[in-house]
């Protein structure tokens, strides 16, 4: 996201060094970078010029610390700026009312309401919240019958509805079943229209005076770019949003919806969409965003993630398994690929770090295909010859490619990169074995990926 900011910012820290402070004259040229970058990341246009106002005011006679140069304290204050578009801090939901506490999802048909009605359930879930789904959306069938799966799939009570039916009746039907079955929380996803249209608002604000929500979140397709800003003011005139969800932000994005429809509505983004899956649903954290966006990385989310996802249990045993001298085998490596798959894939992974490590990953690779294919060259040996790679000459070898549809040399890539990480692992179990297995991960970087 809003990659080019990046690099010109880069440019910018580049251009800067080694004078003494920030003047009008030197910050001019890095100033008229960052608007270009962030226009051309779609942000509009009002948002644009009072952000470069507030940059210019504060940077022009600045001290420059001495730990920093001009360029990183320019840096430093775009940085600053950026969290504060964005809504300074994190805002979650509120849910202090008396239950049911009603939340209402508003957006456009594609913006990812109905997928974001059932992550949110699952995050709710997670929270120790008995929560009830319902589709109000009675022109599009395929709606009520995504949520009913979802639901099913996720554990959570969904009321029916159907086409036949009016969307006030549906939404007031399944909050009084809220309040006589004791759930905690009454998710109403409501329906979409390709564009903007009075009926369509009519209608959600009868929805809304129906069932009086603690909680009307937009829902906004973040590469959509003007097109989301336009849509997000009309909705914040029909209703009373109370905060934002942006999907789709790991698309193809320019990302100006990020830094413009807070700033448009002046209501907080209270999660972001990452993913089809039902787990990709995270809360913003504006200051996080805001060093994603200048290439710092995201380690806080980052370690979130890594949280949510490693199997506390499984780590454990590898780790006893080491200890006691006993090898690493290909059953643990295939153990350590289905861990990273359950923490949103090396994709997730990589776009939360910092610039120069994200960087640093071969380039023009589809990393997920790669881990894919591994994985399919691991299913395809036999347990006693994942438990014993010595036991892989050419004949099995060739067996195998075969059997999961690749070359016999991509079977020989991965048994050399398995080889190097067994080494680094019996490093680890020797006294003092960090700095060995640093040295040995430096010689194994140039087989990584290859």
């Amino acid at each position: 996201m809003l990659e080019n900011l990046t690099q010109r910012l880069s440019t910018v820290v580049r251009t800067l060094r080694g004078q003494a402070r920030l003047t009008e004259a030197n910050i001019a040229d890095a100033l008229r970078e960052v608007r270009i970058a962030l226009l051309e990341a779609d942000v509009a246009l009002p948002v644009v010029k009072d952000f470069i106002q507030a940059v210019r005011e504060q940077a022009v006679g600045m001290e420059v610390h001495q730990s920093l140069n001009p360029g990183q304290a320019l840096i430093s204050l775009v940085h600053k700026e950026l969290t504060k578009l964005m809504g300074d801090q994190a805002v979650g939901l509120n849910l202090a009312t008396t239950p049911p506490a009603v939340i209402l999802m508003a957006g456009l048909q594609g913006s990812g309401k109905t997928t974001t009605s059932g992550k949110l359930a699952r995050l709710l879930k997670e929270g120790k919240k008995k929560v009830l789904l319902v589709s109000a959306d009675v022109y599009r069938p395929a709606a009520i019958e995504q949520l009913r799966v979802l639901g099913e799939q996720l554990g959570v009570d969904v009321f029916p509805s159907s086409a036949d039916q009016q969307p006030v009746a549906i939404a007031t039907a399944a909050r009084a079943y809220a309040l006589t079955h004791f759930h905690d929380v009454l998710i109403v996803d409501t329906a979409g229209r390709l564009a903007i249209d009075e009926a369509m608002m009519a209608e959600i604000q009868a929805v809304h005076a129906a069932v009086n929500p603690i909680e009307t979140l937009f829902v906004v397709d973040a590469m959509q770019g003007q097109d989301a800003v336009n849509v997000a003011r009309a909705f914040n005139q029909a209703l009373p949003l109370t905060g934002v969800v942006l999907t789709k932000l790991d698309g193809d994005a320019r990302g100006g919806a990020a830094l413009s429809v807070r700033q448009i509505t002046g209501r907080p983004i209270k999660f972001v969409g990452v993913g089809e899956k039902v787990d990709g649903l995270e809360p913003f954290h504006p200051e996080r965003m805001a060093s994603r966006v200048l290439g710092m990385g995201d380690v806080l989310s980052l370690i979130e993630q890594a949280q949510k996802g490693v199997d506390v249990a499984e780590a454990e045993k590898l780790a006893k398994k080491i200890k006691a001298g006993k090898d690493f085998d290909l059953e643990d490596f295939k153990s350590q690929l289905q861990q990273m798959k359950k923490m949103g894939g090396i994709g997730s992974l990589m776009e939360k770090l910092p610039g120069q490590l994200a960087g640093a990953m071969p380039a023009g690779q589809d990393h997920e295909k790669s881990l894919a294919r591994v994985e399919g060259i691991i299913n395809a040996m036999t347990v006693q010859e994942r438990r014993f790679p010595a036991l892989l000459k050419a004949s099995r070898k060739r067996r195998i490619a075969a059997g999961s549809g690749v070359q016999v040399q991509e079977v020989n890539r991965l048994l050399n990169q398995f080889e190097q990480m067994q080494k680094m692992m019996k490093m680890m179990s020797k006294g003092g074995g960090l700095a060995k297995m640093m040295r040995g991960m430096k010689g194994m970087m140039p087989g990584m990926g290859g």
